[in-house]
């Protein structure tokens, strides 16, 4: 997947997430209102100090106990009111932050089940999974802070301004006016923050496709003993993830720095001009104090806020990556009319069909023409690189035809909606996927909901129930990661028996058994003929023996279907058919 360096707005990327907490606006809601508590709560104690200095300043005696203790006691009670609005929003906000991640995950994995094989072509499943984990988990303490933090920080600004006006205009202009500069002065580092931010994040997702890679191949990485290549991969992926880190917590430093230069420069103007303001007769003692406790409340904001701009930039990166996944466009859609495909005979015409990739100029396959009835067994052969199963996946819809198109039953299937195609075709290829689980979930793949007996009866269809009946757990064995457990013949015979469940008109066999050994071969084989019996089926065929009782073999090359024919005709004609043929069975007849 090619990385985005684009770096979008933080307006564009907070309006995209906004919607995310429409069905948590009665949550938002309470976790705002206790926010709002927890913030009066501390702006009432410099008040009461006031109030208490005004007091015994102007006369001792009228400071009473019971005045004290009563002012003490509403005190107690906001403080008990706070720890509640506290617990609530620790809680409850946290929780909302765990349903907004779980909506956008699902909301992400949605929409990669709608993408092509184009798209996982070029993209690194590791780059994927950081994105749908580790920066979604970002996006969790982003949800239930920023709005907290922003309604806090508003109020700790607004409210102490409008009490401080109220005592002296002249020195809070003062001290509030040196709020744009610190303002203007951390923009930069904050802009550097975030594009740190993203390159990390980036960073990290190639150290996971770095590490699934190697383990997913890890028989091959021991066998050629090149553990210390990986390792080396490996560590130089880390140094380069360092490297960025040091950037960005240098950035971090320089944003803290210039707001703790500002936090030091606000106290001392306080503390010097607000004596001065005091000698002058321009403001009572009491205000003085309340001056400075309003001011270290302030300034406590400011800490805060700049303890979360590092949550925020890793929010606003993780929304941003978010955003840029959701924003890639399926490149296979259903038209708006789309029909379901229904009562499947399995007739199949290619019309002109020419076809090349999206990112390649180059022709794969180009004007063929040809009529499958239902019921035929249609061969490919031809060299490697010839498009036989880039041909193939046209039929399901892997990608869309260049030009001409391709008719199922008479209809053109850009007309028919992908699932009601794709359930009426089978296919059955060279590497098989094995999902991790048992046997018998992944026979069940096939057919969701399927019984047990289905299960049974599909395995044996397929000869792959005495095999499984071996086996200590039956059909409740765990295959393990990819079918680690089962040999290749083994996992074969089992997507077969997926295939037989799903039991579709019309079955695709890309290289079945290529890769399997001739005693594996002969019983794959064995279950492909019982299969394909009364289906249309295209076969793509590397062992040109196991085609010889197709309906129809194409030779499909660059220059598209040179020759077809029967076995015995093709081998009649002596044309490259029977070059490749002769070539097989030479090199067979060696082994």
């Amino acid at each position: 997947m090619q990385q985005n360096t684009r770096t979008m707005k933080t307006s564009d990327l907070i309006r995209r997430f906004l919607p995310y907490f429409r069905p948590y606006k009665r949550m938002l809601f309470f976790d705002l209102f206790c926010a709002m508590l927890t913030t009066l709560c501390d702006l009432v104690l410099p008040l009461i100090v006031r109030n208490f200095t005004a007091l015994a300043q102007e006369d001792i005696s009228r400071l009473r106990i019971s005045y004290v203790l009563i002012i003490g006691g509403i005190y107690i009670l906001l403080r008990i009111i706070d720890a509640a609005a506290s617990y609530y929003m620790t809680s409850r906000g946290h929780i909302m932050g765990i349903y907004i991640e779980r909506d956008m995950r699902s909301a992400l994995f949605t929409h990669l089940q709608t993408l092509g094989f184009s798209y996982f072509s070029n993209a690194k499943v590791g780059q994927i999974m950081a994105r749908i984990t580790s920066d979604l988990f970002d996006v969790t303490e982003f949800a239930h802070h920023c709005p907290e933090e922003f309604l806090i920080a508003g109020i700790k600004i607004i409210i102490p301004f409008v009490i401080l006006m109220g005592i002296s205009p002249l020195l809070t202009l003062i001290i509030f006016l040196m709020l744009p500069v610190m303002l203007v002065c951390t923009r930069y580092f904050n802009k550097k923050m975030k594009a740190a931010f993203a390159q990390s994040r980036r960073q990290v997702g190639e150290i996971n496709a770095q590490v699934e890679d190697s383990l997913l191949g890890v028989r091959v990485v021991k066998s050629f003993a090149n553990e210390d290549m990986e390792i080396e991969k490996f560590e130089k992926g880390s140094e380069e993830y360092v490297r960025i880190g040091k950037n960005r917590y240098r950035y971090m430093a320089g944003y803290s720095t210039t707001t703790r230069s500002f936090d030091g420069l606000m106290y001392i103007v306080v503390v010097v001009a607000g004596a001065l303001f005091m000698l002058k007769g321009w403001i009572e003692a009491a205000d003085y104090v309340a001056y400075l406790l309003y001011i270290s409340t302030l300034l406590t904001s400011i800490r805060r806020i700049v303890e979360f701009a590092e949550q925020f930039q890793r929010g606003m990166t993780g929304i941003e990556r978010f955003a840029e996944l959701m924003d890639v466009e399926p490149d296979i859609v259903d038209a708006p009319d789309a029909k379901e495909l229904t009562n499947v005979r399995g007739d199949v015409t290619f019309e002109d069909v020419s076809f090349h990739y999206s990112d390649d100029d180059r022709t794969v396959l180009a004007h063929i023409s040809q009529q499958v009835k239902a019921g035929d067994r249609i061969a490919l052969v031809g060299p490697s690189g010839g498009g036989k199963t880039t041909f193939c996946n046209l039929i399901p819809r892997f990608y869309d035809v260049t030009a001409g198109r391709i008719l199922v039953d008479g209809q053109d299937v850009t007309t028919l909606t992908q699932k009601s195609l794709r359930e009426n075709i089978g296919m059955v290829q060279q590497e098989v996927y094995m999902f991790s689980g048992t046997i018998f979930e992944n026979i069940a793949y096939g057919l969701p909901g399927a019984t047990r007996e289905q299960v049974v009866e599909a395995a044996k269809q397929a000869g792959a129930d005495e095999f499984i009946s071996q086996l200590p757990q039956g059909y409740d064995t765990y295959v393990g990661e990819r079918g680690v457990k089962l040999s290749g013949g083994q996992k074969q015979r089992i997507s077969i028996a997926r295939v037989f469940l799903k039991n579709p008109p019309i079955l695709i066999l890309d290289e079945a058994t290529s890769a399997l050994d001739n005693e594996s071969e002969r019983l794959v084989q064995k279950s492909l003929e019982k299969l394909s019996a009364g289906r249309t089926t295209f076969t793509i065929a590397h062992r040109l023996t196991t085609i010889r009782g197709a309906s129809s073999i194409w030779v499909l090359t660059r220059d598209g279907i040179v020759e077809k024919g029967s076995h015995q005709e093709l081998m009649a004609k002596k044309g490259k058919y029977y070059e490749l043929y002769s070539m097989y069975t030479e090199d067979t007849a060696h082994e």
